[in-house]
């Protein structure tokens, strides 16, 4: 079942928090790294505020990591020739 859009926007805040302390980094070093305020930084940590994509870009960059690493992995990871089967069989049967 698919993450509510609250939940991934819970995971998105808890997976830069994490990241951020694992990398041993202060709130107030990020904020300055990534040119955003301390109190936006604290807000955005408690879910208070919601980052645009510009935003999550400029934590990614100031933290070091990709985008990506602040969103769940997809649960359907299905190779995508299985899933190209599937739908050959699919409208094989119609």
């Amino acid at each position: 079942m698919p993450m509510e859009i609250g939940e991934q926007f819970q995971y998105v805040v808890e997976k830069i928090k994490s990241i951020r302390v694992k990398k041993g980094c202060s709130q107030m070093e990020l904020s300055l790294c990534s040119n955003l305020s301390q109190s936006f930084i604290a807000n955005l940590e408690r879910g208070k505020k919601q980052p645009s994509v510009v935003t999550l870009l400029r934590i990614a960059d100031a933290l070091g990591v990709n985008p990506q690493d602040f969103f769940p992995e997809p649960l359907d990871l299905e190779p995508k020739e299985r899933t190209k089967e599937k739908i050959i069989k699919l409208l094989e049967s119609l």
